[in-house]
């Protein structure tokens, strides 16, 4: 039988000393309990757990008034993290293997992410319902967030080795329709994603929560250099269709009924569309029909139909 480990909580009432950082306990009432996360197999592991009941406490500092603003200031590569909110993100996080640098959970929520993180070197800070939504600025609703370290991108040329059908996002500033589109790649069968150097970032929080985790699920990578890229995937084989409004374009149906053997989408934002650039390094331009005076579809929901058609 494998013995069952022992968690550690340390209670504080304020910020951590420098020799509390370093290891030392002068002043810390430190207190032993058991904490039994099985997994597969009836293996029990030890989750570093630390109860924390003051929202000054600088080991909360990466969950600090999670605005708008501090989000893309914690998101900016520099700093190198992002933040991943419900047990369901944060588990399809992991196994995609992304590291959490720390974890914040409420109590009623600590058997679920010990199952997540029971093996990994990782703070977990137990916070009472308060002191959660006093640190990061609105209910945690989900009951769990963590900080997770951001991982190096792949090239272009690494991410669709292998792929057929490809969905390129040029541009789209709005979280919540990236989030959408990730998760219209994931179930609707799009093997790789591309953002375009000036769209929203996949890992923020907003829309990591609207994909539903799925962020994690298909590989991506930023675009550094549009032409770059198109020649990547032009030596690849690929046949780039823009998704745009023209004269000279193709219904979706007509282009899929005779579809190259691979496929990159470039879908644009709602409201300006592709960019010239994006439209001019195309080899077909395709439109979806549409009807009732309506011209186009939010960008994640034009991607869901045209990868439906594509893969169908």
């Amino acid at each position: 039988m494998v013995p069952d480990s022992s968690a550690v909580f340390d209670t504080l009432t304020g910020p951590p000393r420098a020799s509390l950082r370093r290891g030392g306990e002068a002043g810390l009432h430190r207190r032993h309990a058991r904490s039994r996360h099985r997994r597969a197999g009836g293996r029990v592991d030890a989750v570093h757990l630390q109860t924390v009941t003051d929202a000054a406490d600088r080991r909360l500092d990466d969950y600090r008034g999670l605005t708008d603003v501090a989000l893309r200031s914690l998101g900016d590569p520099g700093r190198g993290l992002y933040i991943a909110e419900s047990t369901k993100v944060i588990a399809r996080a992991v196994a995609a293997g992304h590291l959490p640098r720390s974890v914040l959970v409420q109590e009623r929520r600590v058997d679920e992410i010990g199952a997540i993180v029971g093996e990994l070197d990782v703070p977990v800070y137990v916070v009472p319902d308060e002191v959660a939504e006093a640190v990061t600025g609105f209910a945690v609703h989900r009951g769990t967030i963590a900080s997770m370290h951001r991982p190096e991108l792949p090239s272009v040329r690494d991410v669709i080795e292998g792929a057929s059908v490809v969905l390129i996002l040029e541009n789209i500033g709005d979280h919540t329709n990236v989030g959408a589109a990730f998760r219209a790649a994931a179930g609707l069968g799009a093997d790789a994603v591309l953002v375009a150097p000036r769209g929203a970032d996949p890992l923020y929080r907003r829309s990591v929560r609207v994909s539903m985790g799925t962020v994690f699920q298909v590989p991506w990578t930023r675009i550094v250099d549009w032409e770059a890229a198109i020649a990547d995937l032009h030596d690849a084989g690929f046949d780039i269709a823009a998704l745009a409004l023209s004269d000279d374009a193709v219904t979706l149906d007509a282009y899929v009924a005779d579809r190259p053997d691979r496929v990159a989408l470039v879908m644009g934002s709602e409201g300006d569309g592709l960019s010239r650039t994006a439209i001019d390094s195309a080899d077909t331009v395709v439109t979806i029909p549409m009807f009732g005076g309506v011209d186009s579809l939010n960008v994640a929901s034009a991607a869901a139909v045209a990868l439906w058609a594509v893969r169908r």
